[in-house]
């Protein structure tokens, strides 16, 4: 039971979000009924593909009711998903790249992590860095 507010940091796929582990056991350590986030998180993101990785944050309140915020998809997934590969290099530097992108996949995906709260008043300068640096580091090129 949670005797003080407490902040569950949970990466759930878009549309398939159910009581059992991952969400289940993290929110009930805390009190809170996870079929009534699972319920409100499937219809919040109802408008994403099905399967897509979204961050959220859930706060939980000393009375045991919830809110949540729902984040842009995970960053290296959109990566991989432009470049049309399942999964990263294991060794990214010794190894041939995983898959190439453009700098305009660069600046899409740059925009759509732009729309974070957490981005709120960041360059897209940075944001672009970022996501270079990203694509780096899962073994994905990015070419002019």
């Amino acid at each position: 039971m949670a005797s003080k507010g407490a902040m569950i940091k949970l990466v759930v796929e878009a549309g398939k979000a159910a009581p059992a582990p991952p969400v289940g056991p993290a929110l009930g350590s805390k009190g809170v009924k996870a079929i009534d986030f699972c319920k409100e998180f499937n219809a919040r993101t109802a408008h994403y593909e099905t399967g897509i990785p979204i961050p959220c944050a859930i706060k939980v309140k000393p009375d045991r009711s919830f809110s949540f915020e729902i984040k842009s998809p995970v960053t290296s997934w959109l990566i991989m998903k432009a470049a049309g590969i399942k999964q990263g290099a294991a060794k990214t530097l010794k190894e041939e790249p995983a898959g190439t992108i453009s700098l305009k996949h660069v600046w899409e995906i740059a925009k759509i992590k732009a729309t974070d709260d957490r981005h709120k008043g960041v360059p897209m300068k940075s944001i672009v860095g970022s996501v270079i640096s990203t694509a780096t580091a899962v073994g994905v090129k990015v070419i002019p």
